[in-house]
């Protein structure tokens, strides 16, 4: 412990010894400055080491003590403030004592004066008082802010703002009174604003300049009550030439949006856009316009969560005003500079809230689909923007997984290629060719990709000359798989459609895809049983399938096909020829039903494709003949799909013939003779052997026919020959059900109506509906499943609109939708869980009654085995969970 009576001035204290004789002498009380300061500063060193042990009683002694130092010779002033220091640590600092210091120190030291530690000991002493002692500050109300703004003001060394800022932000922070001094207090700290500080070389204390930034920051922005001063310095400051002020100057106004509201912001708001509007658009420095975004953002989000009251102006709405006015207009001027500035600060203002989104939406939407609807040129990018494009459009191809961004990065490659098909033959054709013949097994994905991004690009001919050979070369690649087959048959399919009639292509078709495609399946048709050879997955019925699509879209697209067969019969011989293959063409016979093999009358849907897809106007040579080939194998053929071949073929032929004999053929073109057929159809729905697939019938009259009998394929279509069929027979189909015996043939009637109300228009749907409710809640009960199926389909879309027939059949449609919940077809419990979800949006006192029962049946399909099915419980379930609660 030190002399406590030397401080009292009842002994003596032993300072420094001078001279080789060094004696004791009185530093305290010496006449001198310097003795007196060397007396102070031992006493300071010591209470640095032991301020903790200080009783109450001695640390207000010492208080006074130096208090009273302070009105001392200025050379003793640095001693007097680090002993001052240490006595604020201490925990049992007497009541009074801080005020007192604090008084002392802002009456008697002057401390811009001091030198820069001392300058530190008076920022400490004010932290450790702030943390130990606040209610005893705040009691000197705005005194304590004014005795600081009076002790910071000049500072300049970056160690003690950094002090400075502090005790400003705790001052904000801690509520502690400004009373008058606002406007100085704000004014003292603000004059820094904003930081322009380089630390020097080899800089020991290691202050950056960030660091000084954020802590200013954090003082400007902490108050709503600097608003009025801190809105219109922003504006002027961004007028400086700096870039680094106008960073800071933006970032500090986005940093004022979670603390401003519309009461700080309206008065400033047109000048704060001008600045805004100004940065974004006339800047060249790409942190300037994002920090100028991000406080858009900002100011828009803060106005959108103000609470307003009912006589006070929706400021987020003025403020939104302003931003359209400004750039609305440049949205119609693409080719200007502005546009992309304009469309960046929309998407700003509309990515901050909802209520942003919706006002901008509505004021832009319209005016981006007119110009969408209307323009027929768009501006040419430079080189190097569309190089770039091409760039990153293929890394995306090659990289990107998700199934949703993967399809929109297709729709630009295609709309892009269209306008710049020598940049993407260039760039991206190659890098896909690297890709899809890259020897890496675990690319199948993005082999796939590649394919369809080929097919997305080949708009124009200098693209599909590039495209094509790579895809017909996969095609022919022993390797190839059953999935691959698949997307390259869509993708051939996808240029041929949207290469339209440019004859170019039409060539490029004829000569080489066409030939290649139709010699490919006869040689495996040849093949027969042998799946050694290439190729052999070409047999399959799928693949044929999908080539279909391929030859349909070029023949009714380009009307080649005509171009290189003399009559139907060559059409296989032609392929034969080019490809070499001539010693093959006499073993083959398509229209010869084989009852062991059926590899050669498969190959019929392929002639279906091509000749059914021609125009009316074309003519096809020795047609008679060739009817009475496809009527023949459609009779005698044992295989499902070759004689549902012949007889689609021989349907598309009649449609587009003065006259015909087949049902669907004539039902579409409203013949006399439709009538005659459709009851022999009726007939044999009493059939024991022949009911279900007669009801199937039914089925293929109403849908829409998706290879052979459509617009797509020049086929004769008459409009609304479904409503016509339907008024025609439904009747006669209700009759024949009441007086049918129960069982398979009554089943059979259910199934047949199912299919034709269930591809009926939804207005006619809901008209008919009525009447034919009962019979389709009983076909719900019906043990086939494509008869529930089809008529849970038909319900679901009615269920969003019902009629009020359907009403008062809810208590038998929910029991029979529960009961389907079970069913052992995942599509039929998934239809069932779609129409019980429908019911939850009918109006609450028509389904209150049925919402416990709902709820503990869908407990089961919570826990089905498939996750689709489990999907569909969850928000069925969730739905009538929520049914009746307020706010739904």
């Amino acid at each position: 412990r030190f002399p406590r009576l030397a401080i009292k001035g009842s002994g003596p204290i032993i300072g420094k010894v001078d001279g080789p004789n060094p004696k004791p002498r009185l530093s305290l009380t010496s006449s001198e400055p310097q003795t007196r300061g060397r007396g102070v500063q031992l006493l300071s060193q010591v209470l640095q080491q032991c301020y903790g042990n200080l009783q109450e009683s001695e640390v207000e002694v010492l208080v006074t003590f130096y208090e009273n130092r302070l009105k001392d010779h200025y050379v003793i002033m640095p001693h007097v403030l680090e002993g001052l220091k240490a006595l604020t640590k201490c925990l049992v600092l007497p009541p009074g004592s801080a005020v007192s210091i604090l008084k002392s120190v802002f009456q008697d030291a002057h401390v811009q004066s001091l030198m820069l530690a001392q300058r530190s000991c008076v920022y400490c002493i004010l932290i450790n008082l702030m943390d130990s002692r606040e209610e005893e500050l705040k009691g000197l109300g705005s005194d304590f802010v004014f005795g600081f703004v009076q002790s910071m003001d000049g500072e300049r060394d970056p160690r003690n703002l950094l002090l400075a800022f502090q005790i400003a932000r705790k001052i904000i922070t801690q509520g502690y009174e400004m009373g008058k001094f606002t406007e100085e207090f704000f004014e003292v700290t603000s004059c820094y604003f904003p930081i322009d500080f380089t630390p020097p070389p080899n800089d020991p204390h290691g202050i950056t300049q960030e660091e000084l930034i954020l802590s200013l920051r954090a003082v400007l922005t902490g108050s709503q009550r600097f608003a009025e001063y801190l809105l219109p310095l922003i504006v002027e400051k961004l007028d400086s030439d700096v870039q680094s002020a106008k960073v800071d100057s933006l970032q500090t106004l986005a940093a004022c949006g979670s603390l401003y509201g519309h009461k700080e912001l309206s008065e400033f708001l047109p000048g704060l856009w001008s600045s805004l509007r100004r940065e974004v658009f006339q800047t060249a420095s790409e942190k300037v316009e994002t920090a100028g975004l991000s406080a858009v953002s900002a100011l828009v989000a803060s106005l959108s969560r103000s609470v307003l009251s009912s006589d006070s102006e929706d400021v987020l709405h003025v403020f939104l005003d302003l931003i359209l006015k400004d750039c609305l207009h440049h949205l119609a001027e693409p080719d200007l500079k502005l546009v992309w500035p304009s469309a960046k600060i929309l998407q700003a203002a509309s990515n901050a809230s909802y209520r942003a989104s919706l006002k901008v939406m509505s004021a832009v939407m319209p005016s981006l689909l007119e110009q969408y609807n209307t323009q027929t040129q768009v501006s040419l990018l430079p080189l190097s923007d569309l190089e770039l494009s091409v760039h990153h459009l293929t890394r995306l191809v090659l990289e990107e997984q998700d199934a949703q961004v993967s399809l929109a990065v297709m729709e630009c490659c295609g709309a892009l290629a269209y306008i710049y098909p020598e940049a993407f033959a260039m760039r991206m054709v190659p890098r896909l060719k690297e890709a899809i013949f890259s020897d890496s097994n675990s690319q199948q994905a993005v082999r796939r990709r590649c394919v369809t991004a080929l097919a997305s690009v080949s708009s124009q001919p200098s693209l599909v000359q590039e495209s094509v050979p790579v895809l017909l070369q996969i095609l022919t690649s022993a390797h190839t798989g059953m999935g691959s087959y698949f997307v390259l048959c869509h993708s051939l399919q996808r240029i041929a459609e949207q290469a339209g009639q440019d004859p170019e292509v039409g060539q490029i078709f004829h000569d080489i895809v066409i030939p290649r495609l139709l010699g490919l399946a006869i040689q495996a048709a040849l093949q027969g049983e042998d799946s050694s050879g290439r190729n052999s997955l070409l047999k399959d019925e799928a693949v044929l399938s999908a080539i279909v699509p391929v030859l349909s879209a070029v023949c009714a697209q380009m009307h080649i096909i005509v171009f290189f067969f003399f009559s139907p019969f060559n059409i296989f011989s032609y392929p034969l020829q080019l490809l070499k293959y001539q010693s093959y063409i006499w073993s083959f016979h398509p229209y010869q039903a084989h009852p062991d093999s059926c590899y050669q009358t498969r190959t019929v849907c392929l002639l279906m494709a091509c000749v059914c897809s021609l125009p009316r106007s074309v003519e096809i040579p020795e047609v008679d003949r060739l009817l009475v080939e496809l009527e023949e194998l459609s009779f005698t053929c044992l295989h499902p799909f070759s004689y549902t071949s012949a007889a689609k073929c021989f349907a598309g032929l009649i449609n587009k013939r003065p006259e015909g004999r087949t049902i669907k053929t004539l039902l579409l073109r409203y013949h006399p003779l439709s009538t005659s057929l459709t009851d022999k159809l009726f007939s044999l729905l009493g059939d024991s052997e022949l009911a279900s697939h007669a009801a199937d019938g039914f089925y293929l009259l109403m849908s829409d026919s998706p290879d052979v009998l459509n617009r797509g394929c020049h086929a004769n279509v008459r409009i609304m020959y479904r409503q016509r069929f339907f008024a025609e027979n439904s009747a006669k189909l209700v009759q024949s059900f009441n007086s049918a015996v129960p069982g398979k043939r009554k089943a059979a009637y259910l199934k047949a109506l199912s299919h034709m109300v269930n591809n009926l228009p939804k207005q006619v749907q809901l008209t008919e509906l009525p009447a034919l409710l009962p019979l389709l809640l009983e076909a719900l009960s019906c043990p086939d499943q494509g008869v529930q199926l089809s008529t849970l389909s038909c319900l679901q879309p009615v269920l969003l609109d019902p009629p009020a027939a359907l009403t008062t059949q809810l208590d038998g449609l929910v029991a029979r939708l529960l009961a389907l919940n079970s069913s052992p077809s995942m599509k039929v419990r998934i239809a069932s869980l779609r129409c019980i979800l429908a019911l939850s949006h009918l109006p609450d006192h028509l389904v209150l009654p049925f919402r416990a029962k709902i709820l503990q049946a869908l407990a089961v399909p919570l826990d089905d085995k498939k996750r689709l099915v489990r999907k569909e419980a969850v928000l069925a379930r969730g739905e009538w969970f929520l049914l009746g609660n307020p706010g739904r």
